[in-house]
């Protein structure tokens, strides 16, 4: 008998694998672990933020969690990245 995922199951499943191939090293395991955490407590609105962060390029991802400067619309969602990691 097989179960059927959620949609919202599936959307984690997918995230999940966004994060783990990202690209650069960096941001997967940036990514990666986040994705494998607290993602999965995420409501609904901050999960759009997440998806919306995905499509983001590497090297800006990378340069706006160590350094900030992200545009506004990826500020919440990177400092709770940030948070996860302990990144100051």
């Amino acid at each position: 008998m097989t179960e059927e995922l959620t949609d919202r199951e599936i959307r984690l499943k997918r995230f999940k694998i966004q994060s783990w191939r990202r690209g650069t090293k960096e941001m997967d395991l940036l990514l990666g672990p986040f994705a494998d955490g607290p993602l999965r407590d995420l409501d609904d609105m901050a999960l759009d933020a997440f998806e919306a962060l995905l499509h983001e390029n590497d090297n800006d991802l990378y340069i706006w969690t160590s350094a900030g400067g992200e545009p506004d619309r990826h500020t919440e969602i990177l400092n709770q990245v940030r948070a996860f990691h302990r990144i100051d």
